[in-house]
């Protein structure tokens, strides 16, 4: 090993403190830009072939629903983006496959649904709710319901579910934890109208709204990234249940309960 002299000494110290303040700076920014453009890690990720069919074309809601949507694909695989972003870190994550999503127009009622499994998923969405939808001549207004509505079956799509306790429609807690947690993804983004469509009142037990903006709640109050931590519960606590996955999120000192009572207390509805 060479000896150094006092003066090369100083310079090697100031090129390392240099290096690592560089470090240090690109290191944050990085950092920055991931928090500013997750979805950007999502941009190559196979969400699936879109294959968009129109069941009702001379329908009144397939025409507002083509003015408003110019292209069903990338808009489908935009969106699809958006609930991977906040379910999942990152593609790395154990995520659920989609191969084929079959999204179809249909003259029918009721508002939209998912079927299939296994990859092979079909959603559909109601020309009837779309032309409710717009019974003022608000495009505004129909296109944030749509995007809404995608953004909650999309959900189901992409979601884990429970473990060991069942199916959706043999167990209310794994019911109440699917639809609560696709509102929750449609909070978390924008999609509905804030403290307006907020139920009052009510348990999370009833699922959808109820436990989405709960969820959410969670999110914002106790931990930033709770929603990708609910999802992934299901893979780390079997049998699942609301309580369990709580303390493995949250820690052992919470209670599903006692965390719904105090987020009631919270907004007001108590």
């Amino acid at each position: 090993m060479k000896k150094l002299t006092l003066l090369s000494f100083i310079c090697l110290c100031v090129i390392m403190v240099s290096c690592a303040l560089t470090s240090s700076k690109a290191e944050k920014e990085v950092s920055t830009a991931n928090k500013e453009t997750g979805k950007d890690v999502w941009k190559d990720y196979f969400v699936g072939n879109i294959l968009f069919e129109d069941k009702a074309p001379e329908s009144g809601g397939s025409k507002i629903y083509k003015s408003i949507i110019s292209n069903p694909d990338a808009y489908i695989s935009e969106q699809a983006r958006t609930v991977l972003n906040t379910l999942y870190y990152s593609p790395a994550d154990s995520i659920v496959p989609v191969y084929n999503l079959h999204y179809t127009l249909e003259d029918t009622d009721g508002i939209s649904a998912k079927g299939g499994s296994a990859g092979e998923i079909a959603i559909f969405y109601s020309t009837r709710h779309i032309e409710k939808s717009f019974a003022n001549k608000d495009t505004a207004k129909v296109f944030f319901e749509t995007r809404g509505v995608l953004l909650h079956e999309l959900t189901h799509a992409y979601q884990l579910e429970p473990q060991g306790i069942g199916s959706y429609g043999t167990n209310k807690v794994f019911w109440a934890f699917i639809e609560g947690m696709a509102d929750a993804v449609r909070v978390a983004n924008g999609g509905f109208n804030g403290e307006a469509d907020r139920p009052k009142g009510g348990n999370y037990m009833n699922g959808y709204r109820h436990a989405g903006y709960f969820f959410v709640w969670l999110r914002d109050n106790k931990d930033p990234e709770f929603l990708r931590k609910f999802n992934r519960s299901t893979l780390e606590v079997v049998p699942w249940s609301f309580d369990g996955a709580i303390k493995h999120v949250l820690g052992e000192k919470y209670t599903t309960d006692e965390l719904w009572e105090e987020y009631q207390i919270a907004v007001g509805d108590k």
